[in-house]
């Protein structure tokens, strides 16, 4: 990149990502604390992601998407996933019309901005994968008719990590498509009392207004395109998404009998968007190491595929990725 284009790229970085602490300060207005998920889920939503949240009910998975989307000025559906929830349902159906004796098209909620599959373990895998052409072709078809949707279009999908009964886990097919998966926290001692200052009163709670348009986002999103990623930090990523394919090749013995599956292509691909949004939302026009190993703990922690002997042993995907992180060079 010569020196003309690095001061063209920083301009328009200054000029696109000048929306990031309005946005912040919009959401941060109803959601206390949370700022790993906040940050994650503006990733997602600039590098064109989806992404999966997991946490135990109460941690303001739900008011954080729902207050991204009225942030951003844009279409927001929230999809409760329930056993009898049916793939029409999602993406709409075709509808008789008894007057006119033809069919018409009904879309459904799927065709938005940001979509919340709430819950999404809760109904079968034929809903699930209602769900594949949407998150990967951003695009739905229904009978013989194909329709685009709308940009920017991002999934948010959440799960409950402690009850088991009566949910149907995520084929990998499905958990491959997610940027990210997020496991949120409880907050910490001050946030929590600042939580019940905030929300612990009956009647009108505070709302959040519109900062951003979705054109703002497009922008960012060509803008992110254009920040530099050196040679030496894509190969990293490449070596970091190898490693857990084939941990020898790495010295990494021990790590081989754990792995059942390492992480698809698509998770290189997704580490470098990750990477190159997160720089964005720092006001860097360029990617570092940081930046990569910053979020590859939630691009791959549901990508490794651990074995029954890593099971018994209680060795999770997490540690596994942390193994990777200590043992690989960092540029």
């Amino acid at each position: 990149m010569s020196e003309f284009d690095i001061v063209a790229v920083n301009e328009r970085l200054a000029r696109d990502s000048a929306f990031v602490e309005d946005l912040r300060s919009e959401i941060g207005r109803v959601v206390v604390g949370q700022q790993y998920m906040i940050e994650r889920l503006l990733i997602c939503l600039l590098a064109d992601g989806h992404v999966l949240l997991e946490g135990v009910p109460g941690l303001a998975k739900t008011l954080a998407v729902s207050s991204l989307a009225k942030a951003i000025s844009c279409d927001f559906q929230r999809i409760q996933f329930t056993p009898d929830l049916l793939p029409a349902d999602l993406v709409g159906t075709m509808i008789y019309n008894q007057h006119e004796g033809n069919f018409k098209i009904k879309k459904g909620p799927i065709f938005s901005n940001v979509v919340l599959a709430d819950e999404i373990n809760r109904s079968p895998a034929k809903v699930q994968s209602a769900l594949l052409e949407a998150m990967q072709e951003r695009q739905v078809t229904i009978g013989d008719t194909t329709f685009p949707l709308i940009e920017p279009f991002v999934v948010l999908a959440t799960q409950n990590p402690i009850e088991h009964e009566g949910t149907y886990p995520l084929p990998e097919a499905q958990i491959d498509r997610f940027m990210l998966k997020i496991k949120v926290d409880y907050p910490a001692r001050d946030e929590e009392l600042a939580i019940m200052r905030l929300m612990a009163r009956t009647g009108e709670k505070p709302s959040v207004r519109p900062v951003v348009t979705a054109q703002q986002i497009l922008s960012a999103r060509s803008t992110i395109n254009e920040l530099y990623i050196d040679k030496r930090v894509e190969e990293y990523i490449v070596d970091l998404i190898l490693a857990t394919r084939d941990p020898s090749r790495y010295r990494l013995h021990g790590l081989e009998p754990l792995i059942e599956f390492g992480a698809s292509p698509r998770a290189s691909i997704n580490l470098n968007l990750a990477s190159r949004a997160h720089a964005f939302l720092h006001h860097r026009a360029y990617v570092t190491p940081e930046d990569v190993r910053s979020i590859v703990m939630d691009v791959l922690r549901h990508r490794i595929i651990v074995t029954y002997e890593a099971e018994a042993e209680d060795v999770t995907s997490e540690m596994l990725v942390q193994r990777i992180l200590d043992a690989i060079e960092v540029p």
